[in-house]
């Protein structure tokens, strides 16, 4: 069968992450049966010098029962052969790329412990389960999975006091994916946590392709691979995977049947967290206000700027840092559930390496949600380090967000002085991109429109942090310094993602208000945060890790979704007044609380239309933008040109 990619093309496309390590693991299948017995059973072993020195011990032991090892085509063979000549049922293979960012020991991914289960993980434990500071969170958890029951099917063991494998995720709190090898019970453990903050794509097994595959990465197949085989088999590299639904799935190995085919049964399992259960309901204290409700609200609206020389303001001057303006109540706990985020996300015990002088940087458009990002970050970061702000522009000075970029580094050099705040312009050039295009699209696979071609080719750009920065002593103008090149060495990127879908920020939002008032608005931002995995999460975190940085995401914390659902709709959001104002109303009052006045008025803006890659796009591929319009661009499905697959 002629694959439409191989393993090496999988390590390949993990390689080019950049990572601190690249390790593999192999796990064969083997099924045996003896003369006593008709019921086949399954025996495994780990990589093929494991099978021969365990084999030895196993031939010992079947010989004297008279058993044999039965290959993929369900005939019989003695034990030797199996070894010699490798007639296994089917081979795992475990490829882990580690970019490396808790312990203060090296490790290499997949992890195999001394019962012979191994551990692929891709992501962060901030709470849930206990990692000091110089601790490994890959390994905690491995110690914890390897304590679980390896009951198949049914399950009573929390009875006696034992955890699940479902249980040990489900208490994770942080962004995940991950694939687990548990040796006791013959199971492949995978999934993603709830929200979907970490990529993982899954293969199912078709006619065209019978492999099982589970990948953070879709690889660019082979110019040879693709030429005639995906129009001859109908299928190619964009439909070929898809984003695994949040959840724990289970697959269980049963021996194979005459037939040759090895049986495996997956079933996902129910979250086993109540408080997880309960953001995932997305259940709101109070959706519908009274009219009383709306009349009456204790905090300033974002417009109203203090009056700083007001002998009757109530402002506290503090000796450094943001004015303090009395805004109470909900933006207060919600700034204050965000200031736990970010430090969350950026403690320096959790940072493997610690030499980059600026080791956080921040996704960076000058909006609202970079904006307040990037002045919690300073909160919460050691003041020596600098802070990247990593802005992408395709028209140069003059795209919007470059141009809100520029304002807000000199709002956040007013409120903290003190830092080193580095403003990185990554230009470029849509028409002389036509390979990192290529190469763009099989980091969205499996979304495939035009919409999410310019968004990922956008965020991919901007992680890659390499771009001009201005050098000299001139905090205030930087136009009177010098533009040199440079490159951001940070490997953890702080992005906005959450902000619009939880506290109504995009245009649909406002539509399905006008038309079905405040249990509409609620139903449409539930839907949006349901749907998020699919439509963004994967996508996103796939454009950026493949710049060697991880992409965290402050407004996706657990805490912070609880905050926001405890908090009525109508104080996160209130949209009979107008945009700048009543979308995302809740964190324009954050922004005011933080000093950050300009940034709490400024409207929404997409990534996609801010840094003005959607207008050089319709241009390129639609003539203009009123045919893309015209065509619904954003939605429309792309068709390569030939010269680009």
């Amino acid at each position: 069968m002629q694959l439409l990619f191989t393993i090496d093309d999988l390590k390949a496309a993990l390689r080019r992450r950049g990572p601190d390590s690249l390790g593999n693991k192999k796990v064969f299948l083997c099924s045996k049966t003896s003369s006593s017995a008709e019921e086949r059973q399954i025996i495994s072993f780990v990589d093929e010098e494991e099978a021969k020195e365990r084999g030895e011990l196993y031939l010992q032991h079947l010989e004297n029962k008279n058993d044999c090892l039965f290959d993929s085509n369900g005939q019989a063979h003695e034990l030797e052969n199996c070894f010699s000549m490798p007639k296994f049922v089917a081979e795992l293979h475990f490829i882990g790329a580690t970019l490396q960012l808790r312990g203060i020991n090296p490790i290499v991914q997949p992890l195999m412990d001394t019962s012979g289960n191994i551990l692929a993980y891709n992501g962060e434990i901030f709470g849930g389960i206990y990692i000091n500071g110089d601790s490994n969170d890959t390994e905690i958890l491995m110690q914890a999975l390897g304590k679980c029951c390896f009951c198949k099917r049914t399950c009573s063991c929390d009875e006696k006091g034992q955890n699940s494998v479902a249980d040990v995720l489900s208490t994770i709190k942080g962004p995940w994916s991950v694939i687990y090898w548990q040796e006791s019970s013959r199971t492949l453990w995978f999934g993603r946590d709830a929200f979907g903050r970490r990529s993982l794509l899954v293969h199912w097994p078709t006619l065209e392709d019978n492999r099982f595959l589970l990948s953070s990465v879709s690889p660019v197949s082979s110019t040879e691979q693709s030429s005639g085989f995906e129009d001859e088999n109908g299928i190619n590299n964009l439909n070929f995977w898809e984003e695994l639904p949040c959840g724990v799935y289970g697959m269980s190995f049963d021996a194979p049947k005459l037939d040759g085919f090895l049986v495996g049964e997956v079933r996902k399992h129910e979250w086993r967290n109540a408080i997880l259960k309960e953001l995932l309901d997305w259940e709101r204290a109070s959706v519908e206000p009274k009219p009383e409700d709306l009349y009456f609200s204790p905090c300033k609206t974002p417009r109203e700027q203090p009056d700083m020389h007001s002998a009757s303001s109530n402002i506290l001057p503090p000796k450094s840092g943001p004015i303090q303006v009395s805004i109470s109540g909900p933006a207060q706990t919600v700034l204050v559930a965000l200031r736990e985020s970010v430090m969350r996300r950026t403690s320096q015990h959790r940072i493997f390496r610690q030499e980059e002088l600026a080791p956080v940087a921040v996704l960076f458009s000058g909006g609202l949600d970079s904006m307040i990002l990037a002045a919690l970050l300073d909160e919460c970061l050691d003041p020596s380090y600098e802070i990247d702000l990593l802005n992408v522009s395709f028209d140069g000075q003059s795209a919007p967000d470059r141009i809100s970029a520029k304002a807000g580094v000199k709002e956040l050099r007013r409120i903290a002085p003190l830092r080193g705040w580095k403003l990185v312009e990554i230009d470029a050039d849509l028409s002389k991109l036509a390979f990192e295009t290529k190469h763009v699209m099989s980091l969205i696979n499996p979304a495939n429109t035009y919409m999410d071609l310019n968004i990922g080719i956008a965020l991919w750009l901007a992680a890659s942090g390499s771009g001009w920065v201005y050098e000299g002593h001139n905090n205030n103008n930087d136009e009177d310094l010098e533009r040199v090149k440079y490159k951001s060495k940070a490997r953890i990127v702080l992005v906005g993602s959450g902000a619009d879908e939880q506290c109504a920020g995009y245009g649909r939002h406002r539509t399905k208000y006008r038309r079905e008032s405040w249990l509409g608005l609620h139903e449409e931002m539930k839907l949006d945060m349901l749907r998020i995995w699919k439509r963004n999460l994967g996508r996103d975190d796939r454009c950026i890790a493949d710049n060697g940085k991880e992409a965290r995401f402050p407004f996706l914390d657990e805490d912070v979704i609880r905050t926001l659902l405890n908090i009525p709709l109508w104080e996160v959001a209130n949209l009979d007044q107008p945009s700048g104002t009543g979308d995302k109303k809740i964190l324009r009052e954050v922004a005011q609380l933080l000093g950050l006045y300009e940034a709490a008025v400024l409207p929404k803006r997409a990534i996609q239309f801010g840094s003005r890659i959607a207008r050089e796009s319709n241009r390129k591929n639609f003539g203009s933008n009123r045919a893309a319009n015209q065509a619904s661009a954003g939605s429309a499905v792309i068709h390569m040109p030939p010269n680009l697959t």
